[in-house]
């Protein structure tokens, strides 16, 4: 063999096993010494006498980040200090940035500049009317930005809940993110300086 055609099956044979390496499969380019790898090195695998997992007990699927189940899955019940949602209120004529965390149960802390922080809670029917909010179907179809022109010096909405963002501004309110500001602590998103 040439040594130029020897170069380009040798990259060639470089590519395959980059990209095979990258995949975590075997490739076809032997090792040039006509000796087979040893077993469990980088791009074998493994022959019929290698012992695999054993199939007599019980399997369980790794699990997929961010999934909940079993016991870990949230309960309809609420747990202290578990945040159900944050709004955060920017803008205004005054130039607010204020925060409402509300918390799975019932519990809410406003956060308005550097003024000392205001807390309360909801009623059991508040709290459970703000989680009936939350999770219709309805919200989950409200764009997560704003579609409409800006009003001049208005303000801009940022609602947080589980690992969705949706923002609006004034003027912006389709029906279910009404239902949402509705049934927030202290009758809507904290707009006061």
């Amino acid at each position: 063999m040439s040594p130029t055609r020897r170069g380009v099956r040798g990259r060639r044979c470089g590519a395959v096993l980059l990209a095979a390496v990258l995949a975590g499969g075997a490739t076809g380019c032997g090792s040039g010494s006509g000796a087979p790898p040893a077993p469990g090195a980088p791009g074998t695998t493994a022959g019929p006498s290698a012992p695999g997992p054993s199939t007599t007990g019980p399997t369980t699927a790794p699990a997929t980040p961010g999934a909940t189940t079993g016991p870990s899955a949230p309960k309809d019940d609420p747990r202290p200090g578990q945040v159900l949602v944050q709004v955060t209120v920017t803008g205004g004529f005054a130039g607010v940035r204020n925060r409402l965390v509300v918390h799975r149960d019932g519990a809410w802390t406003v956060r308005s500049g550097d003024k000392p922080p205001r807390t309360g809670r909801q009623t059991p029917a508040e709290a459970a009317e703000l989680r009936a909010a939350l999770e219709d179907p309805a919200f989950a179809l409200v764009p997560a930005r704003p579609t409409g022109r800006p009003i001049a010096d208005g303000f801009q909405y940022e609602v947080a809940y589980r690992h969705r963002v949706v923002v609006a501004g004034d003027g912006e309110r389709p029906p279910a993110l009404q239902r949402v500001f509705d049934a927030l602590p202290e009758g809507g998103p904290p707009t006061g300086p």
